[in-house]
């Protein structure tokens, strides 16, 4: 079997022990004769299969009793609607810092449901930095501060959050979650898309204080109520199950390889590596400023852009996959998620070496 050094932004890599158990357990889970997904989520296996996972999240992020962790479905962007439903009315304000592509998105739906003020933004620059929380224009009251932990398609990202705002802390960390260790109490409520650093695509992970859960409007649908999902311990309808499972499955190898601290020394390492490849050449430049430069996403563009083509096809060739950026801003883009090992940004690094000697 020969897998290639997969670049992805999302659906991405995940992690080959976790794959081989899965495929090990996939007909017959723990001798019960089936697959996990064919079982009930009621069944006492799965809800084993779910407490652990649960419990595996919590140690691995250190998160309190105050806090409920809901499994969720619908992506991120259904929580750009569940959020305002949830803590806001329609004369309420929330606050937005606007730092690319994903929070265009954010704003957007949030504006379809209360007023929003955009605290900050780097619009100004093409979204290539982020804005400083000093700079940040806070209103008072606000409902919320939301910001995105992490612009995946711009590669900019906060590597550090305020505290005392005022308002409650939300944060879009579908990039960034368990990529290093987080002071949960700082946020009010965190989101995150599994299909980054967690699992497949078709899972969300909400992290919500508890005293912010029970604030809907009297009309929010009750699949969109939080306190709702918690109350149901997130099967208010069959979640799903082998999503959740094979978060399970990350989640424990996480906690196998020593805890956050050494995934994240890992992806500074690989972060450092690429951007030190890019910066010390003529022929690759990276856009974001250097203090908020992302270590998921590394976006950079050639010299010469009639030679994008060839890059792409040569590094497909060469088993370095889904490299091309975002159709919004071209160029390349290398996804450095958790289960990109170190081997794969080395195999990068020198194919980019051995480009630009062919190229120049």
């Amino acid at each position: 079997m020969t897998r290639v050094h997969n670049f992805s932004p999302g659906p991405a890599a995940l992690p080959l022990p976790v794959l081989e158990r899965a495929r090990d357990e996939l007909l017959d889970y723990d001798g019960r004769g089936m697959s996990v997904m064919e079982m009930s989520h009621r069944s006492p296996e799965f809800i084993a299969i779910a407490e652990r996972a649960e419990a595996d999240f919590r140690e691995l992020l250190g998160i309190g009793d105050d806090y409920y962790v809901l499994f969720l479905q619908g992506g991120p962007t259904l929580q750009f609607s569940m959020l305002p439903f949830n803590l806001t009315e329609r004369d309420s304000v929330a606050d937005y810092v606007h730092t690319g592509s994903w929070g265009t998105k954010a704003i957007a739906a949030a504006r379809k449901l209360c007023r929003v003020n955009v605290a900050a933004t780097s619009e100004d620059a093409n979204f290539t930095y982020a804005p400083a929380p000093a700079d940040w224009r806070l209103t008072p009251g606000a409902a919320y501060v939301h910001v995105t932990g992490n612009e995946t398609i711009g590669g900019v990202e906060y590597h550090d959050y305020p505290s005392d705002l005022g308002a409650p802390l939300v944060a879009d960390l579908s990039s960034t979650l368990l990529s290093r260790p987080l002071d949960v109490s700082r946020f009010g409520v965190i989101y995150a898309g599994a299909q980054k650093n967690i699992g497949p695509v078709g899972l969300t992970i909400v992290v919500i204080r508890k005293d912010l859960a029970g604030r809907a409007r009297p009309a929010t649908p009750d699949m969109l109520d939080y306190l709702a999902h918690a109350k149901a311990g997130s099967m208010m309808n069959t979640p799903p199950t082998y999503n959740w499972y094979l978060a399970g499955l990350v989640f424990a190898w996480l906690r196998d390889l020593g805890g956050l601290a050494v995934m994240a020394e890992r992806n500074r390492r690989k972060a450092e590596k690429l951007y030190a490849a890019v910066d010390a050449s003529n022929f690759y430049r990276c856009p974001v400023r250097d203090a908020d430069r992302s270590w998921m996403n590394v976006p950079f563009t050639l010299a010469d852009p009639a030679l994008d083509r060839r890059f792409l096809d040569e590094a497909e060739a060469a088993g370095l996959a889904n490299l091309k950026g975002h159709r919004s801003v071209g160029g390349m883009r290398a996804s450095l998620y958790n289960a990109v090992p170190e081997e794969a940004v080395d195999a990068l690094i020198d194919f980019m070496a051995a480009f630009e000697r062919d190229a120049g």
